[in-house]
């Protein structure tokens, strides 16, 4: 290992003498002055570089050695099964079994120019990516979780008045009913009080002539005073009883009777309400990262010759839907196929046996081309309406439509984005978290496209060729071959090969994942007959395309399906 003054011989530093280094040897793994590099080399004819080169060298880097730390000799050899350098001891204590050993110097020729520089690189860009989408997701969800708060915050404050405001109006609908009540009561014993206060005092009058009469009066007088005096204290006697006899000495009282709900509430009710935390499934993307990368140094990447489909079935459309005209055949997650019919505007489902289940739509314009999203989730682009739909293929509906300032042609996704071409104009980029656009400006005249690893793929029929675009539509490559004629659908593989329909010459065509070399895989001496769509289980390598088959001398629209 280096020493930690990196400027300075190490020879020459560790005999105190501070001189300054104009060499690093990659294989000594020493710094040396002037003078100790002429000695250096005329023993040894190791590769050496400048201290300024080594010390731009990642810290990482400049901390591992070409040594083994257990036995302090050079790694010579490479172990494939334990993925790790190996010195010639290493091989007598821990790898006497390992059957897969070679030379290291064989593993690490060319590495700089080799594909796997790329794969890292890339693998570096999608780790990023991923950390990037995993924060800005995050700081999206702390926000969609404050705006929750404070929707929940005035949605309490809303219950609360309008409690407040029904126990309010409530309030004062019983106390204009007491009000009432006692109104009437009182009004109906005073106006007897009234009427008993006015007899009062013609009694009371009585009784003051009383006396006068028996004094002064003679006896007709008194005997007509008497009779006159019987007549009033009769009359009065009857109104008395009257009284008596009728409701007015009924006690009524006035007793307020609080209703039951309302005193249930301090037994019933404990709390407010509650607060819950619901957990659903996240809608974050992110790119799947390579098993073993480690292994891709030395791993073999499949060739294009060695692409030879087999054929498995064939679907078994409805003896009723012997009009479909197919434009885009799908495979979901699940092994099921959806078909697009371009004749019938409808979306049908088939089983993984080919075998047709069920209508999932029918549109009211006529649609161009399908892809699988995500959750159950198909995008449609509806042509010349300028509107692509999101349809639920398990509840069968429409659940968004997205309207552009272009026509919609072709369409792929890759769960976090949707790509819309309009063939004759340029191509949109949707985000799917947040529904933003953008406008690709580099993608004119693309027709149906394909979503790999970032990258955009699609063809334009008109020039015969197949461009490989990055995710922003700038141009990587473009492939243009005289295997490749009329060319309308495209997907991709695993290894990044790019399939095409080539309805020229009623073939299925590979372009390598350069764009540099292509080849016919599928043709009419295999049955293709006008074909349309493909599309391809990346997972399964299981492959569909869409042909006419001729059965009782009429020509019927199906797919066949092959495996990789």
């Amino acid at each position: 290992m280096a020493s930690s003054v990196k400027l300075f011989c190490t020879i020459c530093y560790d005999d105190g003498i501070s001189n300054r280094a104009v060499t690093w040897c990659t294989e000594c793994e020493v710094l040396f002055c002037e003078n100790c590099e002429k000695t250096h080399n005329s023993k040894k004819n190791h590769k050496t570089m400048s201290p300024e080169d080594y010390q731009n060298l990642p810290t990482f880097m400049q901390e591992k050695s070409s040594q083994c730390k257990d036995h302090k000799k050079k790694f010579e050899l490479y172990c494939s099964f334990h993925a790790c350098s190996c010195c010639v001891q290493c091989i007598t204590d821990e790898h006497q079994k390992c059957q897969d050993l070679k030379p290291l110097s064989d593993i690490v020729k060319q590495v700089k120019s080799s594909a796997s520089v790329q794969l890292f690189q890339k693998d570096l860009q999608d780790v990023k990516e991923n950390l990037d989408k995993a924060r800005r997701y995050l700081e999206i969800r702390i926000i969609t979780i404050n705006n929750k708060k404070t929707k929940a915050v005035e949605e309490i404050l809303s219950m609360r008045k309008s409690i407040n405001d029904y126990l309010n109006k409530l309030e004062q609908d019983i106390f204009k009913d007491l009000e009432y009540n006692h109104t009437k009561l009182k009004l109906d014993m005073a106006d007897i009080v009234q009427q008993i206060e006015q007899r009062t005092s013609q009694i009371t009058h009585m009784q003051s002539q009383f006396t006068k009469i028996t004094q002064y009066a003679t006896d007709l007088q008194m005997f007509i005073g008497l009779r006159e005096i019987e007549k009033t204290t009769s009359e009065m006697a009857k109104y008395i009883g009257d009284l008596e006899r009728g409701d007015h000495f009924i006690e009524k009282n006035l007793d307020v009777n609080i209703s039951s709900a309302l005193q249930l509430i301090f037994n019933d009710v404990k709390s407010f309400g509650d607060i819950a935390i619901n957990t659903t499934s996240s809608t974050l993307q992110i790119k799947a990262g390579r098993k073993d990368q480690a292994q891709h140094l030395i791993s073999k990447n499949p060739e294009i010759e060695d692409i030879k489909p087999s054929l498995l079935k064939r679907l078994k459309i409805h003896k009723d839907m012997n009009t479909l005209c197919i434009l885009a055949c799908r495979i979901l997650p699940d092994g099921k196929f959806i078909i697009l019919d371009y004749f019938n505007n409808q979306l049908l489902l088939l089983s993984n046996d080919g075998i047709f289940i069920r209508k999932v739509f029918t549109f009211t314009s006529t649609p161009y081309d399908s892809c699988f999203v995500r959750n159950n989730t198909v995008a449609v682009s509806l042509g010349e309406v300028k509107q692509t739909t999101l349809v639920d293929i398990e509840k069968n509906r429409i659940i968004q439509t997205i309207k552009l300032s272009h026509g919609c042609f072709g369409v792929a996704s890759d769960g976090e984005t949707l790509v819309i071409s309009s063939r004759n104009w340029r191509c949109t980029r949707i985000n799917l978290i947040d529904m933003s656009y953008t406008v690709l400006e580099g993608m004119e005249k693309v027709g149906y496209i394909s979503i790999f690893q970032g990258n955009i793929y699609g063809i334009k029929y008109c020039d015969n060729k197949v461009c490989c675009f990055t995710s922003i539509g700038e141009p990587l490559w473009t492939c243009h071959h005289q295997d490749i004629d009329q060319p309308l659908g495209i997907t991709l593989d695993n290894n990044g090969f790019v399939y095409i329909v080539s309805l020229g010459k009623n073939s299925i065509v590979v372009v390598s994942p350069d764009g540099k070399t292509c080849k016919t895989i599928l043709s009419a001496a295999d049955g293709i007959n006008h074909p349309y769509g493909i599309d391809i289980n990346r997972k399964t390598g299981i492959i569909i395309v869409s042909s006419f088959v001729s059965v009782d001398i009429k020509k019927h629209k199906t797919a066949f399906v092959y495996q990789i």
